[in-house]
């Protein structure tokens, strides 16, 4: 019997058109910065894949800023941040606006602005919603910096940040916005203008390309008035902002992936939604789902499963031929209560208790039915070794 992949927030499989974009990009293997012939075809297609994320991100002007390609959505939120925030002196003490739930790759990059003097602001994510009191008082003229995620890679919380990004664009005359949509991207809404954003993060690991490579889409007034400055330096690669011979194979298979899942995010959608309903029915008794109070991406489910600790769970269904998660693939395997799930309301208990569940269009309704089969399986075993 195939085995079940449950856990695509973390990564997909490479799909078959970033394998195409992958094999094209093999067969010219020239330096995009090389003027000759061989050079000059492997800039092609980089420019063509840029060009396919620009329309796939909803950028309608692809002139209005400038995609940046870098080495993963790390690198994008790192240069998102440290390249705005230290490219100036201030003559107060600069705010910066995030949330208590942030990916480690934007927590832990405001936490070291933090420490250099900044003043951050953490939003409560309780239930997955942002209050917009909390947030409108915490945008003050001194703030310099407002990030925040589209989809919480954990609970699928969807915040609501067109409407704080531009709050914060009225209020705050220094504010530059930054949203980490690498887990909304192609599954919602991410287009910079309807979010007032910036900034924007996307990662190819997570819509069918190969890991290693993402993007920052930057505004134009950004590089017109020098807000953003590089974090790696050397050759002046990317216009200046990503010092580093190109990953033309990284690249192209990022453009041809969202290429494919841009023509069909309805479809992918409506499976998914599909596979998720029947998953719920299925649920063994007991189990129980922590759902966000407001909007949220259909792709994730978060499920506390009583007495019977994550991880321990991860590798028993990991045994069966079934993968999940026990949180965000880049601090899972830190033996810690994850701050997100009790950011989101959780006691450290249930938060100690509580898988993901991430789905792509790949999966289907057979699947949510032998994952549920095998859970309560599993349930059992694990409660004899208990006892």
């Amino acid at each position: 019997m195939d085995d079940i992949y449950f856990d695509n927030s973390a990564t997909t499989r490479i799909s078959e058109a970033a394998a195409e974009g992958i094999r094209k990009a093999i067969e010219i293997w020239g330096n995009p910065s090389s003027v000759h012939g061989c050079g000059i075809a492997a800039e092609r297609l980089v420019t063509e894949a840029r060009e396919s994320l620009v329309r796939a991100l909803g950028v309608k002007n692809p002139r209005s800023g400038r995609l940046i390609f870098t080495g993963s959505g790390t690198e994008s939120d790192n240069l998102a941040i440290s390249g705005v925030i230290y490219g100036r002196k201030y003559r107060f003490k600069p705010r910066i606006v995030t949330t208590d739930s942030e990916h480690p790759a934007v927590a832990n990059t405001v936490g070291e602005a933090e420490r250099r003097g900044f003043e951050v602001i953490r939003l409560s994510t309780r239930d997955g919603k942002i209050d917009p009191d909390e947030a409108s008082a915490a945008l003050t003229p001194e703030t310099v910096l407002v990030s925040v995620m589209r989809v919480n890679n954990e609970t699928g919380a969807v915040y609501d940040v067109g409407s704080l990004f531009a709050a914060a664009k009225a209020r705050c005359p220094e504010v530059v916005t930054h949203c980490d949509a690498v887990q909304g991207f192609l599954k919602l809404g991410c287009a910079p203008a309807s979010l007032s954003a910036d900034l924007v993060t996307i990662s190819g690991h997570k819509i069918g390309a190969p890991k290693g490579i993402g993007a920052l889409w930057c505004d134009g007034d950004l590089i017109l008035h020098k807000r953003l400055s590089p974090i790696l330096f050397g050759g002046g690669q990317e216009g200046g902002y990503r010092s580093g011979t190109e990953n033309v194979c990284g690249i192209a298979a990022m453009g041809e992936a969202a290429k494919e899942r841009a023509a069909a995010v309805k479809r992918d959608n409506e499976r998914v939604l599909a596979v998720r309903a029947r998953l719920l029915e299925c649920l063994p008794e007991g189990v129980e789902v922590n759902r966000p109070a407001g909007e949220c991406l259909p792709h994730i489910v978060s499920l506390y499963v009583p007495g019977i600790k994550s991880e321990v769970l991860v590798r028993e269904l990991s045994a069966a031929g079934i993968y999940i998660s026990a949180g965000s693939a880049c601090s899972s395997r830190k033996l810690r209560v994850d701050g997100v799930l009790t950011a989101f309301g959780l006691s450290p208990d249930r938060a100690d208790s509580t898988v993901r569940i991430s789905f792509s269009h790949e999966n289907t309704v057979k699947e949510a039915e032998r994952f549920a089969e095998a859970l309560s399986a599993a349930r059992s075993r694990l409660a004899g070794k208990s006892r």
